[in-house]
């Protein structure tokens, strides 16, 4: 911004004999002036390139950017593998259930299980629909609705069963193998906008105890991710750079309600045994260890008690005839390690019993009394509502 500056009037002389001089002088410092500005314009515009320059920056840029193009290429790859197990779902309005919008539109993926095609989805997209106002549509322009619907609320987790030939399943990945900083995909209908593809990266991982306008998600365990998901990428899939799907586009944290940045997505393992039970039982069935834990254990508190690695979750009550009474767990016990896992927290510790299959024998370490126990537990059964 230019400001314009203002300047005394030379004093004013009577003598006839100086107005030559004075008119002299002014045109001198006029022209003085303006070959300064002259100067100082050509210094401070673009430089001019010759047009053989100008080819060299050509031939520099196609020489560059040919570096960049297996990766580039790798990106469409992935598109094409992944684009036509992409399906875009519309809840279609025509009852008047509760806390719903009449029309609704997010994203799916299809998966292959024994022969049978099933959609994987969010249940806060599909909680409240009838079969018959759910509309399945495949990226060649398909439409079909669904046979079946199985939902469970404590991971948002939905599965559509579906009646149709020729689909082409996703492959499905590990998200267990996924490091932060790694390149993923996301895919999706934002706004309506079916089998949009956004690009980022993992930000975080094991993302617990968020506050979800989902009717409240009970086992969580999100990746945390960057590429740029809105309303209507619920459900979609998550995919590494081998075209393969580690999540399910779940939510996002925003204060304007718009893609800010920061986004969640169910890590596939836990998207799929939930799917697999839903689809052989009906519902999912929970382990149920029977402690109840410290929410204020804190790392100070782990190095007071002499853990060199603060971590784990701290026993302050133990349920009778539970599967912890029978495997000897005691209050002040520290659970650090549980069926294989090293344990974070106690949020993680309860995701982890509620995955385990019941009545399975799993070992479990303790921190107890300055010395590390081994103990074996077989996990009971948790009634939950799955709805």
């Amino acid at each position: 911004m230019f400001s314009m500056l203002e300047q005394e009037a030379p004093q004013q002389r009577c003598e006839l004999c100086h107005s030559r001089t004075v008119i002299l002088l002014v045109f001198a410092f006029f022209c003085t002036s303006l070959s300064v500005t002259t100067v100082t314009f050509a210094q401070v515009g673009p430089p001019s390139i010759t047009v053989k320059q100008r080819e060299q920056l050509y031939r520099e840029i196609v020489r560059e950017t040919a570096s960049l193009k297996s990766q580039i290429d790798l990106l469409k790859k992935i598109v094409k593998v992944v684009r036509p197990s992409v399906v875009h779902i519309e809840i279609n309005g025509g009852t008047s259930r509760r806390n719903r919008l009449p029309d609704e539109t997010g994203s799916g993926v299809v998966f292959k299980r024994a022969d049978k095609f099933y959609v994987l989805t969010n249940r806060h997209l599909v909680r409240y629909a009838d079969l018959n106002e759910v509309t399945i549509r495949f990226s060649d322009g398909r439409e079909i609705q669904p046979k079946n619907i199985w939902l469970d609320a404590g991971t948002d987790v939905a599965v559509l069963g579906i009646d149709s030939a020729q689909l082409i399943p996703a492959r499905i990945g590990d998200s267990q193998e996924l490091e932060i900083g790694e390149y993923i995909l996301a895919v999706g209908s934002p706004f309506g906008l079916s089998h949009s593809v956004t690009f980022g990266i993992i930000s975080a991982k094991g993302r617990r105890d968020l506050e979800l306008a989902t009717d409240g998600v009970a086992y969580q365990d999100f990746l945390q991710i960057d590429a740029s998901i809105n309303p209507g990428n619920s459900g979609g899939p998550l995919v590494n750079l081998g075209g393969e799907v580690v999540g399910i586009n779940t939510a996002i944290a925003s204060t304007s309600g718009r893609h800010e940045g920061v986004g969640f997505a169910i890590p596939i393992n836990m998207a799929m045994k939930i799917a697999d039970q839903l689809i052989d039982k009906g519902k999912v069935v929970r382990g149920f260890l029977g402690v109840s834990l410290d929410s204020r254990f804190s790392h100070d508190a782990a190095v007071r008690l002499g853990l060199k690695t603060p971590r784990g979750a701290r026993v302050t009550g133990i349920t009778q005839n539970s599967a912890a009474s029978r495997a000897r767990v005691r209050p002040g016990d520290v659970i650090v390690r549980f069926n294989g896992t090293w344990i974070e927290s106690d949020d993680h510790l309860v995701n982890e019993v509620s995955m385990t299959p019941v009545g399975e024998p799993v070992s479990m370490k303790v921190f107890r009394d300055g010395e590390m126990v081994e103990l074996t537990v077989t996990v009971g059964e948790r009634e939950l509502d799955n709805r």
